[in-house]
């Protein structure tokens, strides 16, 4: 039984703004650890859900991206979620600037253009090298090369017509893209040496523009992210 794919789908969440001067102690801990960014972006939403609830973020949508400039010092810190972040806990001095907060609501329709930005942490599973019918999971690596960045990002793709998720569990985004329009940028690692001991997360940058070709679908992706290590500032797609 064939279904009728939506053509239009809405999205609706809260952007939160804020610009930090990165040479303040809060704000340059955070840039130097991201288990401290991460607890920066959280601190915001306490209260909504019960404390030390293991899928706090994924509930209230939170999805975060920064970007920072040296030669000013500022760190400008994105922060999307399902219902309004409070700030009031950040240290009065870390701020250059009063948060800005954004209601987006907007209607998706297929077919239609977006200018986008997405930082991303692509990754690859390395085969165990143990037989296929043990099923074990083989090790997740970092693609470092920003051809294979790209490639990790068209496999993920729409075409009009395709499903949602493609061969091999590859979830896609609901749009498509021009390769040749698609600007990849390699950022620097991340790390955390105090809690998180050993964790490092691999970054690109990828812009451009994509076609929709399934609104839910990219609806969905624009809510809930893409690709792994959304809790430490991946995943969030920003259009335009």
């Amino acid at each position: 039984m064939k279904t009728t794919r939506a053509t239009t789908a809405r999205f609706v969440a809260t952007h939160s703004i804020l610009t930090f001067d990165a040479r303040h102690p809060y704000a340059a801990k955070s840039l130097v650890d991201a288990q401290e960014m991460h607890r920066t972006v959280m601190s915001g939403f306490r209260g909504w859900v019960e404390d030390g609830d293991s899928a706090a973020r994924s509930q209230m949508g939170i999805l975060s991206t920064w970007s920072v400039d040296l030669k000013n010092a500022a760190l400008v810190l994105v922060v999307q979620s399902r219902v309004p972040g409070d700030w009031s806990r950040v240290p009065r001095g870390a701020l250059t600037d009063k948060p800005h907060t954004i209601t987006v609501d907007r209607t998706i329709k297929a077919g239609e253009t977006l200018g986008f930005r997405t930082v991303v942490n692509p990754t690859r599973s390395k085969p165990s090298g143990k037989p296929v019918s043990e099923k074990v999971r083989g090790a997740r690596v970092p693609h470092s090369n920003p051809d294979h960045v790209k490639n990790w990002f068209l496999r993920r793709l729409q075409a009009e017509g395709e499903p949602a998720t493609a061969e091999g569990g590859v979830v896609r985004i609901g749009a498509t893209a021009e390769p040749a329009d698609l600007g990849v940028r390699m950022l620097p690692t991340v790390s955390s040496s105090a809690q998180h001991k050993g964790l490092r997360i691999a970054r690109a940058e990828i812009r451009g523009s994509l076609t929709v070709t399934d609104p839910e679908t990219l609806v969905e992706t624009l809510s809930s992210g893409l690709g792994h290590a959304r809790a430490y500032s991946c995943g969030l797609v920003l259009t335009r």
